[in-house]
């Protein structure tokens, strides 16, 4: 359990910005396929609606979520959170 004055150290960042990644997919495509891109063009993804991935902030791994179909996009729900010791 953080002590009171490391609560009192991360509540003076907390409202400092940090870059939250999901990684959907990854996938090699030939050169030819890529020239061929043009705007429309749909590149198919192997994950789906209830697929785990991994969540990464500022670069370091902190959990796996599921990926979850929403109204008219996707989410991720949080299913593990690593240790923060």
């Amino acid at each position: 359990m953080a002590s009171r004055a490391e609560l009192d150290d991360v509540a003076l960042l907390a409202d400092v910005p940090v870059e939250v990644e999901i990684e959907l997919d990854r996938r090699m495509m030939r050169l030819r396929d890529i020239l061929d891109l043009a705007a429309g063009s749909i590149i198919p993804m192997t994950k789906a609606a209830g697929d785990y991935l991994d969540i990464y902030v500022a670069g370091a791994s902190v959990g796996r979520g599921e990926v979850v179909a929403l109204e008219t996009n996707a989410g991720v729900r949080i299913t593990a959170l690593e240790s923060r010791s």
